[in-house]
């Protein structure tokens, strides 16, 4: 139960004011714990029980204030603990341990077709019924999640944070009339309703977006399986990278030799924004496993199968262990680009994974880079194919860049909606 102190509205000077802060009228500033009438924490169990009462758990309620049925646990409990703890319509679940970004999350609870208990990572909430109404405490909850005030009011250990119930009813809940209250939590039902659809359709057309690189290579593919085929020995030298020294400090000095790592590839290139650089000694150590522009990279261990093209600006840049460069030994033959994506389809990846050693840490040995085996057709083939290819991807990035910006924005919006709610603007 609440602390008698918090069963009085602020002063009345600071209803409609405190600290600056306006309110429309009719509202006033009041302490949270003036509009609880209970507040019971719930119970802990170890133990599972198929025929037993479902309890909420912390991955039940996400943090747009929404309860999640699609995994439950079912505990052992006795009558009494399960009339203590169910869960009644109107109540609303405070998650009062987590991690510090996610203590807080608060979720409405609407009802079940059977009973529903709670975890101790959960207190229940009950509004007064002639101060406060369900929904509009329980989107404020949401709205001061948010806010991030939990993460700046909980009390933190390793690895868990805490907010201590006194702390929560200690907060202070801008407070319209019951009808008014009534008026905001419909509003705000239908309008993050929709946006929640928005969000959700969003979220579908990127998953789409993410899979068009994979159905244009699969497509390059296809048109090139029934070709001339020769192994990458046939074409290509395979020449591996080099190991840094023993202590090797990376250089502060940008103008130094770039050495480029796995995590450095990115889209069929090298990600410039993160380089590293060695110094001219330790450069002297290792130069002769740099990469040149019109070389091909593969990555060999850690996320193995990455290919791209050398920007011209790295020409000469060292190269980790964990890749190699692949020298086309007739340019006439075989286009740089076109190895590349090549090596980026399902038919080179189905063949670096067949021949990468999962033994222990896993790796492709350059033995068996040779042994992978390419469609060759006729270099202005390639060519075409490579353009093509490279048009695709291009407009697969700025689609992804935009769905991507779209999703933000829609993401976005409760936040922006409930502050205006609970500033009296909805």
């Amino acid at each position: 139960m609440p602390e008698d102190h918090f069963a009085v509205p602020l002063p009345s000077a600071m209803q409609t004011k405190t600290n600056g802060r306006s309110l429309p009228k009719g509202w006033q500033w009041v302490k949270f714990g003036y509009v609880m009438a209970e507040s019971q924490p719930g119970f802990a169990s170890g133990k599972r029980d198929p025929k037993g009462v479902i309890q909420l758990r912390m991955n039940n309620v996400d943090t747009r204030g929404n309860l999640l049925w699609d995994e439950f646990i079912r505990v052992p409990a006795e009558q009494p603990t399960i009339e203590k703890y169910k869960l009644r319509l109107g109540d609303v679940v405070f998650n009062n341990t987590n991690s510090t970004e996610l203590v807080g999350k608060s979720a409405l609870f609407n009802g079940h077709e059977e009973a529903v208990v709670y975890s101790n990572h959960f207190t229940r909430l009950r509004a007064k019924s002639d101060v406060a109404v369900p929904g509009f405490v329980a989107y404020w909850l949401i709205s001061q999640w948010q806010a991030k005030t939990f993460e700046k009011i909980c009390n933190r250990w390793i690895g868990q944070s805490a907010v201590k119930t006194d702390k929560l009813f200690a907060l202070e809940i801008p407070l319209p009339p019951l009808d008014e209250q009534r008026r905001i939590a419909s509003r705000l039902n239908e309008q993050l309703a929709a946006v929640e659809s928005a969000r959700k359709a969003a979220e579908e057309q990127l998953q789409a977006a993410w899979q068009l690189p994979s159905a244009y290579l699969k497509s390059v593919f296809d048109i090139v399986s029934n070709g001339n085929t020769k192994n990458i020995a046939d074409v290509c030298e395979i020449k591996g990278g080099k190991r840094l020294p023993s202590g090797t400090k990376f250089s502060e000095i940008k103008t130094s030799h770039p050495y480029i790592r796995v995590l450095d590839f990115e889209n069929g290139t090298v990600n410039t924004s993160n380089l590293k650089y060695i110094d001219e000694e330790t450069h002297k150590i290792i130069w002769r496993y740099i990469i040149k522009r019109e070389d091909v990279y593969l990555s060999i261990a850690g996320t193995i199968g990455v290919a791209g093209i050398i920007p011209d600006e790295l020409d000469g840049a060292n190269l980790t262990e964990n890749a190699c460069r692949l020298v086309i030994k007739d340019k006439q033959l075989l286009d740089r680009n076109y190895l590349a994506t090549i090596l980026q389809s399902s038919l080179g990846q189905e063949q670096i994974k067949v021949k990468t050693n999962q033994v222990g840490q896993p790796k492709l040995a350059l033995t068996r880079i040779a042994t992978i085996s390419l469609p060759v057709p006729p270099l202005k083939e390639q060519q075409r194919i490579s353009a093509f290819l490279s048009e695709k991807l291009l407009y697969a990035k700025q689609l992804e860049t935009k769905l991507e910006s779209q999703l933000a924005e829609i993401e976005s919006l409760p936040a922006s909606l409930l502050r205006e709610a609970f500033a009296g603007q909805l």
